[in-house]
């Protein structure tokens, strides 16, 4: 490769960012994009959409009980968050093997193996009787969780027409501050409102999943899927017969080796010419990781512990910034089908950094928790505003006979990268410390920390990285999802621009004659 094509490369990322496309008048009407969905295009959606809700939902159980589960072990708060970071290392695991799982026997099984996995564990947590009992819970149910998001995110979004997957993305992605949000609002019904304390919260957590598979099992595959399943299998016995003309037919195997020989196969031809593209994708999602996860894990702790808000206050400042991240995560991915996924994603990190110091500031919060709420529901606004547009940008970038595994690895690889944060952070907020909080009769309640002050640096550092990173990277925005399109368009080499001098404008110059050439020869894919 010559220098100057990864110099021509570099030179295209600012004039890039907005598609040339790009009119006002050229942005459809919502609703109208919501009609264009039909039936089947409606339940896939949100069966995964309920998934990754009640995911969520399941991981923000611990960050929610933090203190409750310190004084149940009799362990202090940063060694429980070892069942956070524990979940985020091991959901790398559930990617992979989710992830091979749902590319090359289907979607179906596999999202509800999964889901039966949550019931399981979560059953399992609320019996947790002993700290090791708690973390060996936690990281089987990182590995279950691992392995949902490229499922789910290849159950919703592959058979949508292209024009709605920026607003698809964005209302997806939002099930994950939706299960926060509900979360929050369960565990304050549930938590210390029994005698068993936070363990019903946990129980309760275990029941919705087996709604979500019977929901699972009523659906067939994805015609995207059935489709590769049929070409993999044509390309089998299009070797078979190749094998057989040469006098070697005995060595074909039987199907179901064949076809998943095409596939091994594949996957190698993905990893030789892809594995740049995917390096990229993994550190991008690991800065998006640290992005949710520096922002949210440790916030209801500084909430109670640095501001020292009533649980009810506390509550409602959680919920209105996650009612904040969901209508960011709708209208960011919405309007990145149109501005673009970089652009979208680089507004979102200007916005949350300039944020920070009213999100984390005791100043902020000694006039009172409104002042806060408003800041947080900005916050997350933002966060989630970023978060929206990931969906189908990781979909766009990704090969399509390994999408489920590329979407769901490189997501939780960047969690794996991430996995530390909440710990790095009440680990180096614990040098910090506040005067302790003072009962009414003279009893020290609790240990006060300055988490505000770690958070701000913390998430600034974070938000310079996503910036660069996104800045320099590809954008594949409107890419099809059926087989020929996406062949013709990995076969380019235009992750970095490598064969051509611009790639993200010569990939839309390429569909534009292809579509061209499929309506005058008569249809499309």
């Amino acid at each position: 490769m010559t220098t100057t094509k990864p110099l021509k490369y570099l030179s295209s990322r600012l004039s890039t960012l907005v598609p040339k496309s790009t009119h006002l008048s050229d942005i459809p009407n919502p609703i109208g994009l919501l009609r264009s969905l039909d039936r089947q295009n409606w339940a896939f959606f949100s069966v995964a959409f309920f998934a990754w809700t009640w995911d969520a939902f399941d991981f923000f159980t611990v960050s929610l009980t933090l203190p409750d589960l310190a004084e149940s072990f009799n362990r202090t708060r940063t060694e429980v968050t070892w069942g956070i970071t524990l979940v985020l290392m091991f959901r790398t695991v559930g990617a992979v093997v989710f992830g091979i799982a749902g590319d090359r026997w289907g979607r179906r099984w596999p999202f509800v193996v999964n889901n039966g996995l949550f019931v399981v564990l979560e059953l399992a947590t609320g019996f947790c009787q002993t700290y090791p009992q708690f973390l060996a819970c936690r990281a089987l149910f990182g590995i279950a969780m691992g392995g949902l998001y490229g499922n789910a995110a290849a159950t919703a979004l592959e058979d949508l027409p292209p024009i709605a997957r920026g607003l698809m993305s964005g209302l997806l992605q939002q099930g994950y501050a939706f299960g926060y949000l509900l979360a929050t609002a369960f565990s304050r019904a549930l938590v210390n409102t029994t005698r068993y304390g936070w363990r019903p919260l946990f129980w309760f957590g275990a029941c919705p999943p087996v709604l979500i598979i019977a929901f699972r099992l009523l659906l067939p595959e994805t015609r995207t899927y059935q489709k590769q399943k049929m070409e993999r299998e044509l390309k089998q016995q299009q070797q078979q017969q190749q094998q057989e003309e040469e006098g070697s037919g005995e060595d074909g195997g039987g199907e179901g080796k064949g076809v998943t020989h095409v596939f091994w196969e594949q996957g190698k031809q993905v990893v030789r010419n892809e594995w740049l593209l995917l390096g990229y994708m993994v550190l991008l999602m690991a800065g998006f990781n640290f992005m949710s996860h520096g922002s949210q894990d440790l916030y209801p702790v500084l909430l109670d512990t640095q501001f020292l808000f009533s649980r009810d206050e506390g509550t409602y400042i959680q919920v209105i910034a996650n009612v904040g991240a969901m209508l960011g995560g709708t209208t960011i991915g919405f309007m990145s089908q149109f501005a673009g996924r970089r652009l979208s994603i680089l507004v979102m990190c200007v916005l949350g950094g300039a944020l920070l110091y009213p999100y984390t500031a005791t100043d902020v919060a000694d006039q009172g928790w409104g002042r806060i709420a408003a800041a947080a529901f900005w916050e997350q606004f933002a966060v989630q505003g970023a978060w929206g547009v990931i969906p189908a940008h990781l979909m766009e970038l990704s090969p399509a006979k390994f999408r489920t595994f590329v979407v769901g690895t490189s997501y939780q690889l960047g969690n794996l990268v991430s996995s530390a944060s909440s710990t790095i952070e009440s680990t180096i907020g614990e040098r910090f410390p506040l005067p302790a909080e003072i009962g009414p009769d003279g009893t020290v309640l609790g240990q006060r920390y300055e988490y505000g002050k770690v958070i701000f640096i913390f998430m600034g550092c974070v938000y310079a990285y996503v910036v660069v990173l996104t800045l320099l990277g590809p954008e594949y925005l409107g890419r099809r999802f059926d087989r020929r399109d996406s062949e013709a368009l990995e076969d380019t080499g235009v992750v970095f621009g490598e064969d051509h001098e611009q790639g993200f404008e010569f990939v839309q110059d390429a569909r534009r004659e292809r579509g061209t050439a499929e309506r005058k020869g008569g249809g499309a894919v």
